[in-house]
């Protein structure tokens, strides 16, 4: 099918006041998503120094924070694989609306935990909610927005996360070590329910596979047909190092930022704090910059042309961000651009994802993309908690090591198929 022809004017000439309103819903739950996934990573310092009754600095607490994010990462593939395969099946807005009760109800729930297996089970359950509203809200701004605004119209979706992880640093540092209020604000979210119930409406897209009475979410079919499977196969392993290396490098400028600050001198506390401003608003602030930039770089460059520049920039920044810095004034000049250039790719996930799958298909396919990369990055996360925990091995080499993972980023895009200027597939 030939592309449809496209207007000379700018790329949101013809967006719609609907189209404009559903980018505004989705993006708002993504933020939150956000919001709960990084609610933890700020917080859990505090968190598993008192669950463990350890020093806040403690091999122990590193070791269990990475295998929490596991956790994590092993719900977010669960939830995004079933929640994405049941919004093809009834829908987008019954799916999203289920799926933001689950990330903020769990969440508040963790202002009860008293043992670390609490915190497991919440986190999973979290995970669950997170992980299956960007599948079903990825899907949602592809199918609705037209051809020419759609990788815009993504981007700036996906780039909303640093609104969250902003949220997620400023509720950080107004709590302090009282962590359990952090989670009392993660209830919040729920709110966001009744307007995607009173707001949003089916894609006429998705509504035409019951009318052609096409099999919806079928995993048959899209592990069935070879070329879907092949998408879903190698988006789920460009998935995985992208977001392997957000958990295990790009939420390290938090802690490579205490453990600078802690040997010009600071206290712990004082460290952590500045660490909690340095990554959740000043890194966050580079990386919502490269998370905006992904969509126009996409539409220039190809998709596949803009994911291998940055994952050749993220490459090259990785070691220098764990290196160079001298003094807390430099760390505050790198983190920005560390945030950049590591953390824009994952606004190209919910540019592209959607557009290697059908309409009966999009949200399954996207989600076990995106989310069944959470799963192979789940062991990415372990390994990077037993490598921090060598005895001898810096948190700088550490994180330098498992930025080589970019690399592979590199080798999985030599077999993916270019989609620019290509129609959703139907």
């Amino acid at each position: 099918m030939a592309a449809p022809s496209e207007s000379n004017g700018p790329w949101y000439a013809e967006v719609t006041g609907y189209q404009w309103l559903v980018l505004a819903i989705a993006s708002a739950g993504w933020a939150f998503d956000a919001f709960e996934g990084q609610l933890f990573n700020i917080t859990r310092s505090q968190l598993l120094a008192d669950l463990l009754g350890a020093g806040d600095q403690s091999q122990a607490v590193r070791l269990w924070g990475d295998r929490f994010l596991a956790i994590f990462l092993l719900g977010g593939t669960l939830g995004g694989v079933v929640f994405g395969s049941l919004a093809d099946r009834f829908g987008r807005k019954p799916i999203m609306s289920l799926t933001i009760l689950f990330y903020s109800i769990f969440s508040g729930l963790t202002f009860f935990a008293t043992d670390l297996w609490h915190v497991a089970f919440l986190r999973f359950f979290v995970a669950l909610g997170v992980g299956g509203e960007w599948a079903v809200a990825a899907a949602l701004v592809a199918e609705v927005f037209p051809p020419k605004a759609r990788a815009h119209a993504s981007g700036i979706f996906h780039s909303t996360s640093v609104l969250g992880t902003w949220l997620a640093a400023l509720a950080g540092i107004l709590v302090g070590t009282q962590w359990r209020y952090a989670y009392v604000i993660g209830v919040i979210p729920a709110l966001l329910v009744l307007w995607v119930r009173t707001s949003v409406r089916e894609p006429e897209r998705w509504q035409r596979t019951g009318v052609e009475q096409r099999p919806r979410g079928s995993f048959r079919e899209l592990f069935g047909t070879p070329r879907w499977r092949n998408s879903a196969i190698l988006g789920l392993l460009l998935a995985a190092v992208g977001l392997g290396t957000f958990w295990g490098v790009i939420v390290a400028g938090q802690d490579l930022t205490a453990d600078l600050l802690i040997r010009l001198g600071k206290s712990k506390e004082e460290a952590q704090q500045s660490a909690k401003f340095a990554y959740g608003i000043v890194q966050a602030l580079g990386g919502g910059l490269g998370l905006l930039a992904f969509g126009p770089l996409a539409e220039r460059l190809g998709r596949r042309g803009a994911f291998a520049l940055m994952h050749i920039a993220a490459f090259i920044i990785v070691p220098i961000t764990c290196y160079v810095p001298q003094t807390y004034a430099q760390q505050l000049m790198i983190l920005p651009i560390f945030g950049f250039c590591t953390l824009s790719i994952h606004a190209g996930y919910a540019i592209y994802f959607p557009e290697l799958f059908p309409d009966h298909l999009r949200a399954t396919g996207a989600g076990v993309c995106f989310n069944g990369g959470r799963l192979v990055a789940a062991s990415i996360l372990v390994l990077s908690g037993e490598l921090k925990a060598l005895p001898g091995m810096s948190l700088q080499l550490a994180v330098s090591i498992l930025g080589c993972l970019f690399l592979l980023g590199l080798v999985v895009l030599l077999f993916l198929p270019e989609t620019k200027g290509r129609p959703l597939p139907e």
